[in-house]
């Protein structure tokens, strides 16, 4: 399989993943039928677009390609409509979040190099374009984004990344190595989750905010 067409497999499949966590959040927040797949685009395709002005590949792949908008509203109506699904995954926001986050750290990372980025650069739009879309589904849904609340939400889509970028520099298999970054991000997610992990995070004392003395 060759690396572009590995690169266009995850994509799609990280917009199918993305958009259905976020109609999922805006089905069970209240929205009617337009809100939902607003949300569900603005999720699925907010970090590529980012990633893809960032990069200079412009038009963006979300607003040129007909299949990313195609795929959100597919998702969307799975999720407003397809009870069995919802039902048979215990919590289908985290598998589905999960899961978008490590395909678009992957394919966020393997586009800025194809792009000619550094390493650095290629890692840092990797962690931009997985968590741009959970910001928006957050922002949008008036909830404190999960990067911001002390979660393994970056630090997972980070690890993808480094996998991806490094991993091309040693010159490994572009399927072994996406897979690699994707089961590593998809773990730490799911656990961190599961098991309640977060990062360090420091308490205001309680007289911070207080009047002054």
């Amino acid at each position: 399989m060759t690396s572009l067409l590995l690169f266009y497999i995850l994509d799609l499949a990280g917009t199918f993943a993305f958009a259905f966590s976020g109609a999922v959040a805006a089905r069970n927040r209240g929205l009617d039928v337009f809100g939902i797949f607003v949300v569900a685009f603005l999720v699925a395709c907010g970090g590529g677009v980012l990633r893809d002005v960032c990069i200079g590949a412009v038009p963006p792949a979300g607003l040129s390609d007909w299949r990313y908008l195609a795929i959100s509203s597919v998702a969307a109506l799975m999720a407003m409509y397809s009870r069995i699904v919802r039902e048979r995954l215990e919590q289908p926001i985290v598998l589905f979040d999960s899961l978008g986050l490590g395909l678009f750290a992957v394919t966020g990372a393997q586009k800025a190099m194809i792009y000619g980025l550094t390493s650095e650069g290629a890692v840092i739009l990797g962690v931009l374009t997985a968590v741009g879309g959970g910001i928006a589904r957050d922002v949008l849904l008036n909830r404190v984004p999960a990067i911001l609340k002390g979660q393994i939400y970056a630090l997972a889509a980070l690890a993808a990344a480094l996998i991806e970028v490094f991993g091309s520099r040693l010159h490994w298999r572009s399927d072994w190595r996406a897979m690699a970054a994707l089961a590593t991000c998809f773990t730490l997610r799911f656990l961190a989750v599961r098991y309640n992990w977060h990062l360090p995070r420091f308490v205001k004392p309680p007289d911070e905010d207080g009047p002054d003395k």
